[in-house]
């Protein structure tokens, strides 16, 4: 089954913090302070551990708002969001403005000349692969106070935070985040910067499927 719940927290970025001291806990996070009407959000980005043997890779690039939508119109506060296609959602691997290579015209590979032309037109934004630290860095330089952000994943059952802020498909079968696989549920970081665009910050471990069945599993 997937998330218990799945939803977008819109306000203002109060401050950030990592989790102290760096080495403690099995799961290291980068701690935002969002401001929303209901009070101040304490979202957790997890950016993995160094006692855990499993990888963390990220992505930083920026979006037009448009490609969002209908979330950038959504007032301040958290909102529960449908986990399908156009709703609003976030899915690496479906989303047309997030997944690699969403769509395609050909069976079989298309030729040269068209792969340099898509990737002219839209450069790749292969994984970076690094230390919590490496992750953790990568996710502050984004987070300016007073920005307006975007956090997706899924809401503390208690008091208000969001956690789950990475991808929440392709876990193997027989690790205990299974059960919790699904489509177009996963995490992310967005900060509005004074253009307009949004600078994202997507985050996965190594452990996770590049490709997921319609339940979110591996491929």
């Amino acid at each position: 089954m997937p998330l218990d719940a799945y939803g977008v927290l819109s306000g203002t970025l109060h401050r950030h913090f990592r989790d102290q001291p760096d080495d403690q806990g099995q799961w290291f996070h980068v701690n935002l302070e969002v401001d929303a009407p209901a009070g101040r959000y304490r979202c957790a980005v997890d950016v993995d551990s160094k006692q855990s043997a499993t990888g963390v890779q990220w992505k930083v690039f920026t979006l037009a708002p448009s490609v969002l939508e209908p979330v950038p119109a959504l007032g301040p506060g958290y909102h529960d969001l449908s986990m399908a296609a156009g709703s609003g959602a976030i899915d690496y691997l479906r989303h047309p403005a997030l997944a690699d290579r969403p769509g395609c015209l050909f069976v079989r590979r298309p030729p040269a000349w068209m792969r340099a032309l898509r990737d002219r037109l839209r450069p790749p934004r292969p994984w970076v692969a690094g230390s919590h630290l490496d992750a953790a860095r990568a996710l502050e330089a984004v987070l300016v106070p007073g920005r307006p952000v975007l956090i997706f994943g899924e809401p503390f059952d208690r008091g208000l935070g969001m956690h789950n802020v990475h991808q929440n498909q392709g876990d193997p079968y027989g690790s205990r985040w299974w059960d919790e696989n699904g489509t177009w549920q996963d995490g992310a970081t967005l900060t509005r910067r004074p253009d307009g665009w949004y600078d994202v910050f997507l985050a996965k471990f190594s452990s996770q499927a590049d490709r997921t069945d319609d339940a979110g599993h591996p491929a």
